[in-house]
């Protein structure tokens, strides 16, 4: 009886910590099934799955396909082709025309005339095909305001009509989040100034992450933006008719007479919290581009898994993962005509896309389903801006206001047995807590961001959801276990290129635990009490969801 009594008492005590661990640890996840998807999207056939490609439109059919036979409820364009699987968006895709555009900078120096793809970058304006913009120039710093951070660079100048000359990035010292983001709203600021123009230079921190040589390689390609169902192009800052990238020579023409070198204001941006003063510049420029603009479509691909809690199934929960990729690299002079050119995009990001099937795999086939509804997502235009997640944060197919979390998978390094992963993003909500205690039990642990000068955070397309004040993190495997070497290795080398194929040494058993990984995390999402919420005080919070409720950190 003694015995029978304390075999009671411990089975007592065990079931508990293993009744909730059944259903949600139950499925299984397979290194084939990971591989098999990633050969069909990496396959030469598709030809880099670039945005508006019919490389691109056969893997959205298949990502369909797989929606279809898990039973999942199509949700996007209903009387759209596709089934309504697909969320159709038009694009505007603009390219240069032959006459090769110009910067003209004119000063107390005398004239001097830049070319694009020499020691200048210069936009196109596709609202502008024949481009003709000369105006004054004003130094504005780095060209920021927010009275949160201290910044006003504004402050004192008069830019009205005039082209403003900005740093590249934001002050040392400042979050690296939140300088990110603030730097993607330079053109908004410039124009509620009203200039009508904006040339970047670099600072030594700009220059060493991003050297002049890396910017132009990417000098020709075409510019993309969202169309919206009226028939408008997307432009966050349409009184911006003019821009460019200025390397040392042109730079150095526009500062001519100025009262600071560049040397000078370069060597105070590069102190911590160094913020150099704007002024007026005693020099003009004349920005001449031609372009050709015209529209493509390209899907996002839509489903939904509803939920079976009868009060919870009317929030959603988003998995996503981008499914375009870069396609073709043109020929450079002289390789050779049968050298490999295509983008295949295996991990980047076929390895999303097949980490978020085989999650909405085990969910559709759970016993017991989760309580959210949960929207896979496989977006278009990624390579292009984050356009298709853009397009479906701001046109869902759901309200928005019932979308309470976002999880993005982009570009998973199945290089090594990761034991460790990174939510971009897990500082500003309690996604941060709750992916943290989802992977615990697979002995896999959450790391803080290791690399927070490339500002991860706000280059993906969980960070479209964000600024429509979605809790949101970007899921990558971690550095530990040989992962930094794995990732410097890919970054510097198979990283959009052709060698990101089937032929690398990919670690399929990482795979299945990735997608382990991923399928934890979305579940604690959708089977939690409480949806997630933005920490109190949050700089990104406060922003975009200044009325949400939020929670202590």
């Amino acid at each position: 009886m003694k015995r029978l009594a304390l075999s009671a008492a411990a089975l007592a005590l065990v079931l508990p910590a293993a009744l909730p661990a059944q259903a949600p640890a139950d499925p299984v996840f397979t290194p084939a099934a990971m591989r098999a998807h990633v050969e069909f999207l990496a396959d030469d056939l598709l030809q880099g799955r670039d945005t508006g490609s019919e490389g691109h439109e056969i893997a959205a059919r298949y990502v369909a396909s797989q929606f279809d036979g898990l039973g999942l409820t199509p949700t996007g364009d209903a009387d759209g082709p596709g089934g309504g699987w697909l969320q159709r968006i038009s694009f505007q895709k603009t390219e240069r025309a032959q006459t090769p555009a110009t910067l003209t900078v004119t000063g107390p120096a005398g004239s001097k005339r830049f070319t694009h793809g020499g020691d200048v970058l210069i936009g196109m304006n596709a609202a502008e095909p024949h481009l003709d913009v000369t105006a004054p120039l004003v130094f504005v710093g780095y060209g920021l305001e927010n009275q949160r951070l201290g910044l006003d660079d504004y402050a004192g100048l008069d830019v009205r009509g005039k082209i403003v000359v900005t740093l590249r990035g934001y002050p040392k010292g400042l979050p690296s989040e939140e300088g990110a983001h603030l730097s993607a709203t330079k053109a908004m600021i410039a124009e509620k100034h009203g200039a009508i123009g904006m040339l970047a230079i670099g600072t030594l921190q700009s220059m060493k992450a991003r050297p002049w040589a890396r910017m132009v390689q990417f000098a020709d390609e075409p510019d993309f933006t969202w169309v919206s169902p009226e028939g408008k192009p997307f432009d966050q800052a349409p009184g911006i008719r003019a821009g460019a990238s200025l390397d040392d020579p042109a730079a150095q023409a526009i500062f001519a007479g100025a009262p600071h070198s560049i040397a000078a204001i370069r060597k105070q941006a590069d102190r911590k919290g160094g913020k150099p003063r704007g002024f007026a510049l005693k020099t003009s420029v004349r920005i001449q581009s031609d372009s050709v603009s015209q529209r493509v479509t390209s899907p996002n691909v839509v489903a939904i898994l509803p939920g079976s809690d009868p009060v919870l199934k009317d929030q959603y929960v988003v998995l996503s993962a981008h499914l375009d990729h870069i396609g073709v690299s043109p020929v450079k002079p002289g390789e050779p005509v049968d050298k490999d050119r295509i983008n295949n995009g295996a991990l980047d990001n076929g390895a999303g896309i097949a980490t978020m099937l085989e999650v909405a795999r085990a969910m559709a086939q759970s016993p017991s389903k989760p309580r959210r509804s949960i929207i896979f997502l496989a977006s278009t235009g990624e390579e292009k801006g984050l356009l298709g997640a853009d397009y479906f944060a701001r046109h869902p197919t759901v309200p928005i206001d019932r979308i309470v979390g976002n999880v993005d998978l982009d570009m998973p390094l199945l290089l090594y047995p990761f034991t460790d992963v990174v939510a971009f993003g897990a500082d500003h909500s309690t996604l941060g807590p709750i992916v943290a205690q989802a992977v615990a039990p697979m002995g896999v642990t959450l790391s803080p961001d290791p690399m927070p000068q490339e500002t991860i955070f706000v280059r993906s397309d969980h960070y479209m959801f964000v600024k429509q004040g979605v809790p949101a993190v970007f899921l990558a495997t971690g550095f530990a276990n040989g992962g930094e070497k794995a990732w410097g290795d890919f970054l510097s080398g198979n990283y959009h290129h052709p060698g990101d194929d089937m032929r690398q040494p990919i670690d399929w058993q990482a795979g299945a635990r990735f997608a382990e990984a991923n399928y934890r995390i979305t579940r604690a999402m959708a089977d939690a009490d409480a949806p997630p919420r933005w920490f109190a005080g949050d700089f990104f919070g406060d922003l975009f969801a200044p009325q949400a409720e939020k929670a202590a950190k």
